[in-house]
C-alpha cells in the first residue's frame, strides 16, 4: 500500500476524488494517483496526490486532459486539489448518471467514463443507501 495512503484517503474522506464512489462499499482500499503524472512532471507530493478508484484510476492513467463537446480543444481534467467538484458537476439523483457543469466537468466525465450502466446503478444504490453524494 502506498504510504500516503493514510493522509490522502483522510482528506478525501474515503471517497474517490473524481467520481464520489465511497471507499465503504469495496473489499479493498482506493488507489494513490498523481493528479499530474510523475511522466509529466508531477511530484510525490501531497499536493499532488489524490485518491482514486480502480475505474477513475484507470482510465485517467497519464491523462492531463480530455476534449471538449463544442470545440476539438483539449481542457484541462478536473483537480481535487484546485477545483471544488460541486462546481463542475451535478448528480441526477433518478438515473444517477453525473451531468458535466463545465468544460472541465465534461472533458473528466468522458475520458474517466464516469457514467457507464454499472456506475450509474450503484450510485442509485449508494444514494438510497446515505452514501452518496
Amino acid at each position: 500500500m502506498n504510504p500516503a495512503y493514510p493522509l490522502v484517503s483522510a482528506r478525501a474522506n474515503h471517497r474517490c476524488e473524481y467520481c464520489h464512489a465511497p471507499e465503504l462499499v469495496f473489499n479493498f482500499p482506493f488507489e494513490v494517483e498523481h493528479i499530474l503524472p510523475l511522466r509529466h512532471g508531477g511530484i510525490d507530493s501531497a499536493e499532488n496526490l489524490a485518491l482514486a478508484c480502480r475505474s477513475c484510476n484507470l482510465r485517467k492513467g497519464i491523462h492531463t486532459t480530455g476534449m471538449t463537446p463544442d470545440s476539438p480543444l483539449e481542457v484541462r481534467l478536473f483537480n481535487p486539489r484546485e477545483d471544488h467538484w460541486h462546481q463542475h458537476f451535478q448528480v441526477v439523483p433518478d438515473s444517477g448518471a453525473l451531468l458535466d457543469i463545465t468544460a472541465i466537468g465534461y472533458a473528466t466525465l468522458t475520458r474517466l467514463q464516469m457514467n457507464s450502466i454499472a456506475q450509474r446503478s450503484a450510485r442509485r444504490l449508494w444514494m438510497q443507501l446515505g452514501l452518496f453524494p
